[in-house]
C-alpha cells in the first residue's frame, strides 16, 4: 500500500503548552522514509534547542515504532506511578518505626549509675595477701645477686640484711609488683576507680577506657599501658596516698601543680616513676636498716614513696620545673633518695607535723633537710602505722620485679 500515515501525538511541552507531533510515513516498497514535520515546519527551519519556534511551543514528530517502546509511556500504561509511591510509603514507614524505635530507647546518664564502693589500701592489700602466686614466686629477684669482691665488700660495708621474718612480706611487694591491670577483677577496677575519684573529687565512676584518664595523668585512654615497670604497685602507692587522711591534702596539693599552666607533668605517670625508685631503694636493700627498726615492709616503702614524692614537688615547685626537666630532675631525685633514706624520711614526717600544727606546708626543701622532729612524735607515728597495716597481716609471697626496671630514671 502506498501512501503517507499520519500520526499526530499531542504531549504537553516544557513551557506549559500543548505540543503537536506530527510524522509523515512514505510507504514505498516496504522501507519507509521519515520526515518530521515541526507545526508545518521542517526540522532545522528557525526551530531552537528547547523545542520553541519564536517563544511558541512545537509539534514534534516521532515513529510509532518509538512511542510503543518508549519506557516512560510503558510504565505510566503499567501503573509506574502507583508502584513508585508504594515504595515511597514502604520507606517511610520503615524510617518511621525506626524513630518510634529509637524513642523507646531511655538514655542511661554516668551520674545516675550506682557508683562503685571505694576500696582501702589495706583491703586492696588484703586481695593480693590471699591471692594464690606461688607459681611466680619461684622466679622472684627481690635483691641484687652479687658475686665475687662485691659480694664481700657488701657483706662487710653494706646495709644490714632483712631480718627473716619481713622476707614474706617483702617478696609480697615484688609479686604485686609483677600483677598487671585485671579488668575482670572487681578489686583491680575498684582501685582504678577510686584513684581517679579522689583526685577528681568525682562521685561517679568514670569509663574504663578513654580520653579521661589523661586528666589524672596517665599518657592514654588505657591505664594498663603506664603500669610496665612497677605492675599493680604502681596504683597501690597512688591508692595509698590519696585514701590515707593525712596524705590527700598533699596528693591533692601535688595534683595541683601537675595542672599548672606552665609546670604541669603527668601526674599518674610521675606516681609510678616515684614507684619504681622506691623498689630499686628496697631490692637495692637500702631500706632494710629501717625495715628491721620498725618490724614491716610495706609501711616502710609506702612513706619512702611518699617522702620521695613529696621531695620531687617541692624541688618542681620552688625551682620552676617544667616537664623538659623531667629526666635531669627524676635522675637526681633517685640518687638522694636512695644515698639519704632517713633524711627524706624524717622530712616527710616534719613537713606532716607542720600540717598537724597549722603552720603550713611551704617549707623549702633545703630546710626540711635540716629539720629534726622530735623522738618521741616520730616513734609514736612508726608505732602507728605498725599498728595499722603490719604485725597483723600474714604475708605471701610470689613474684618478681623485671629487670627492664634498672636503668636511667626517666618517665616511663
Amino acid at each position: 500500500m502506498e501512501g503517507d500515515v499520519a500520526v499526530a501525538v499531542y504531549s504537553e511541552g516544557s513551557n506549559g503548552f500543548q505540543q503537536e507531533c506530527q510524522q509523515t510515513e512514505d510507504l514505498t516498497n516496504g522501507h519507509s522514509k521519515h520526515t518530521p514535520v515541526l507545526n508545518g515546519l521542517p526540522p532545522g527551519n528557525g526551530i531552537k534547542e528547547n523545542g520553541s519556534v519564536n517563544g511558541s511551543s512545537y509539534l514534534k514528530s516521532v515513529p510509532i515504532s518509538a512511542l510503543k517502546q518508549n519506557g516512560l509511556l510503558q510504565s505510566l500504561a503499567a501503573g509506574g506511578d502507583q508502584t513508585k509511591a508504594e515504595g515511597v510509603n514502604s520507606e517511610l514507614e520503615r524510617a518511621q518505626q525506626e524513630w518510634d524505635a529509637l524513642e523507646s530507647i531511655q538514655p542511661v546518664l554516668v551520674e545516675d549509675l550506682a557508683p562503685s564502693a571505694l576500696i582501702s589500701f589495706n583491703e586492696a592489700l588484703q586481695h593480693f595477701q590471699t591471692t594464690d602466686l606461688a607459681d611466680l614466686l619461684k622466679n622472684i629477684q627481690p635483691t641484687i645477686r652479687r658475686t665475687g669482691l662485691a659480694a664481700i665488700t657488701h657483706f662487710l660495708f653494706g646495709p644490714p640484711r632483712l631480718h627473716k621474718e619481713l622476707v614474706e612480706e617483702r617478696d609480697l611487694v615484688f609479686a604485686i609488683a609483677q600483677c598487671s591491670l585485671d579488668n575482670s577483677q572487681p578489686v583491680h577496677m575498684r582501685v582504678l576507680q577510686t584513684i581517679y575519684r579522689k583526685l577528681t573529687c568525682t562521685r561517679a565512676d568514670c569509663p574504663r577506657y578513654g580520653p579521661h584518664w589523661e586528666n589524672i595523668g596517665f599518657q592514654g585512654t588505657d591505664p594498663a599501658t603506664d603500669l610496665r615497670g612497677t605492675g599493680f604497685l604502681g596504683l597501690m602507692h597512688t591508692l595509698y596516698l590519696v585514701m590515707d587522711p593525712e596524705m590527700l591534702p598533699l596528693a591533692r596539693d601535688i595534683y595541683k601543680l601537675s595542672q599548672h599552666p606552665v609546670q604541669n607533668f603527668p601526674f599518674s605517670v610521675m606516681s609510678i616513676n616515684m614507684t619504681r625508685i622506691a623498689l630499686h631503694a628496697l631490692r637495692e636493700e637500702v631500706l632494710s636498716k629501717e625495715c628491721n627498726r620498725r618490724q614491716q615492709v610495706i609501711g616502710v616503702l609506702n612513706d619512702f614513696y611518699v617522702a620521695t614524692f613529696l621531695h620531687l614537688y617541692q624541688l618542681w615547685k620552688s625551682q620552676k620545673k617544667t616537664i623538659s626537666d623531667s629526666g635531669y630532675v627524676l635522675k637526681e631525685v633517685e640518687l638522694y633518695a636512695k644515698k639519704n633514706p632517713k633524711q627524706i624520711l624524717r622530712r616527710l614526717e616534719t613537713f606532716l607535723q607542720e600540717r598537724r600544727a597549722g603552720i603550713g606546708h611551704r617549707t623549702s626543701p633545703d630546710t626540711l633537710s635540716h629539720s629534726n622532729p622530735s623522738p618521741g612524735d616520730r616513734e609514736s607515728r612508726v608505732s602507728s602505722q605498725g599498728g595499722k597495716e603490719g604485725k597483723e597481716m600474714n604475708f605471701t609471697g610470689v613474684c618478681e620485679l623485671p629487670p627492664e626496671m634498672e636503668g636511667e630514671a626517666r618517665l616511663i
